[in-house]
């Protein structure tokens, strides 16, 4: 493991010096506008001690809300990437600033500010030469707390398209890259130990110094911060950008990869930026809606089930043709209709959704489709991946027109549900008919008998407008329309997920091979 650890970092050592600059970017804003929101809160507020409660209240419910569900609300307002990722981090870190500054504050030695007032301090003077200094310790603890809590939630910026170290986190999990997990995990921990250890020097110092080493180490960020922006606007120079972003997993990340090469191939005058793990569909069509990213890749089947909707405004309700054409059609004629976007040909793999099984399993209770094993489900326990277990055309239609039953049934990652089934923790699972986890944890597919699950071809989608605006990129794209067999498709997605190729390498190689750029 050490060896693979050490050749992974060598390999990739550059682009982790910058996931760990973005991370530690992200962190360092985040700080900066919590303490100007918090400690100044907190002195307003510390002798109106009613309004003091109602802000610490607020602050506490702040942070029951799941972070995933205040970024998922902030895409359509604030668009993905840095800024949607440093509000929902501010909104969890003014909890403890204000909530310890505030206490320190108010809990001063009501003595001690009647002898400053007694020797005519002024209200500006007893506040920083008394109250502040006594506060202080206090003070610090409660921003040692928030820093700490912020470089470790900043790594779910990574949803978003925000970068940082969350990013590894991610890789590793979706394609059981162990030495990617580790990275991420590891390079976040330590900065999270080296901010805090720097705080409890720093509070250590009197406030003079303090405000002088404080003031430093921000210019010296700011320094950082836009050295990085320059060479970054030098090194793209006047060459237009064109964002994509996937999905979670590696054959997402397959597909956006052939997305950027056959797009920077057929124009050179267009740099593509990419957002692989971006998150599930609703990230996704959210963040395309509102015209934060410009192409990502959709399967027809999510179209039909989960973004068209009905007469009435609903979703899920649509008729899918089990015909793929046919289904093909209604998705585009749907998408462009209801949203006007463009739905390019879809690829000619279908990447349909199966239940799964142990094959051992399968063989001692005799299973082979999901009738089989609608009879037994009560004595199995099932986790799904969070899309499938929401959307009309997974598990809730899936369990009316089968009559499922489990003993239990929770949410998992995808990469980690599949060694949840292999190590026995529980029995079923949703898997994708090209993923190579089936082949290498020896799983059973069941048959789709009543052929619930409609067809799922992957094409690429973008807005109308961006289509218009953009021919070079659609006629570069449509080059993989009816491309990519299933074999293809579970090959690469072997060599990404299991042998942990990068998804750009296996990528290219397929274009290549195929003669595609």
């Amino acid at each position: 493991m050490i060896g693979q650890l050490g050749t992974y970092i060598s390999e990739n050592w550059s682009d982790i010096l910058l996931a760990l600059w973005d991370h530690l970017k992200i962190s360092v804003i985040a700080t900066v506008i919590t303490l100007v929101i918090a400690l100044p809160l907190a002195v307003a507020l510390m002798n109106r001690r009613r309004a003091g409660e109602i802000v610490l209240q607020i602050a506490s419910a702040i942070q029951t809300i799941p972070s995933l569900a205040i970024l998922g609300i902030l895409i359509p307002f604030v668009g993905i990437g840095t800024v949607p990722a440093v509000i929902a981090l501010v909104l969890y870190a003014i909890m403890p600033v204000f909530q310890n500054a505030y206490t320190g504050l108010t809990t001063i030695d009501p003595e001690l500010t009647e002898a400053a007032e007694a020797l005519g301090l002024p209200r500006r003077m007893k506040l920083f030469r008394v109250q502040i200094p006594l506060a202080m310790p206090m003070m610090m603890s409660g921003i040692r707390i928030a820093v700490v809590m912020i470089i470790g939630t900043a790594t779910l910026a990574a949803l978003i398209g925000g970068g940082g170290l969350g990013t590894y986190i991610l890789l590793g999990i979706q394609t059981n890259n162990d030495a990617a997990l580790i990275v991420g995990a590891v390079l976040s921990a330590a900065l999270a130990l080296l901010a805090s250890g720097l705080i409890k020097w720093l509070s250590k110092l009197p406030l003079k110094k303090l405000g002088i080493g404080v003031v430093a180490l921000a210019v010296i960020l700011a320094g950082l911060g836009i050295g990085t922006s320059v060479a970054s606007h030098v090194a793209t120079g006047q060459k237009e950008t064109v964002v994509i972003a996937g999905k979670m997993g590696g054959e997402p990340e397959i597909l956006i990869n052939m997305y950027k090469d056959l797009i920077e191939t057929a124009d050179p005058n267009v740099t593509v930026e990419l957002k692989p793990n971006f998150g599930g569909t609703s990230f996704l069509f959210k963040a395309l809606k509102s015209g934060k990213i410009d192409v990502y890749p959709e399967f027809t089947g999510t179209v039909l089930q989960s973004l068209v909707t009905d007469s009435s405004g609903k979703t899920g309700t649509v008729k899918v043709s089990h015909d793929p054409e046919t289904a093909y059609k209604d998705a585009a004629a749907g998408l462009k209709q209801q949203f006007d976007m463009k739905y390019l040909r879809p690829m000619k793999y279908e990447n349909t959704y199966a239940l799964a099984v142990r094959a051992s399993d399968a063989r001692k209770y005799d299973l082979e489709t999901t009738e089989d094993l609608a009879q037994i489900s009560q004595s199995f326990s099932a986790a799904f991946d969070p899309d499938f277990y929401q959307q009309s055309d997974g598990y809730p239609g899936l369990q009316k027109a089968y009559g499922l039953q489990f003993s239990s049934v929770r949410t998992m990652e995808p990469s980690l549900r599949y060694e949840a089934l292999a190590d026995n923790k529980i029995d079923a699972t949703d898997a994708y008919t090209t993923d190579p986890q089936v082949k290498q944890y020896n799983l059973k597919l069941l048959k789709d008998t009543k052929s619930f699950f409609p067809p799922y071809q992957g094409a690429p989608l973008m807005s109308a407008s961006f289509a218009s605006a953009h021919p070079e990129v659609v006629a570069a794209l449509n080059k993989l329309a009816g491309k990519i067999s299933d074999e293809d498709m579970q090959t690469m997605n072997y060599r990404v997920t299991v042998q942990h190729e990068k998804a750009a390498t296996v990528a290219q190689d397929y274009l290549s091979k195929h003669g595609l750029v």
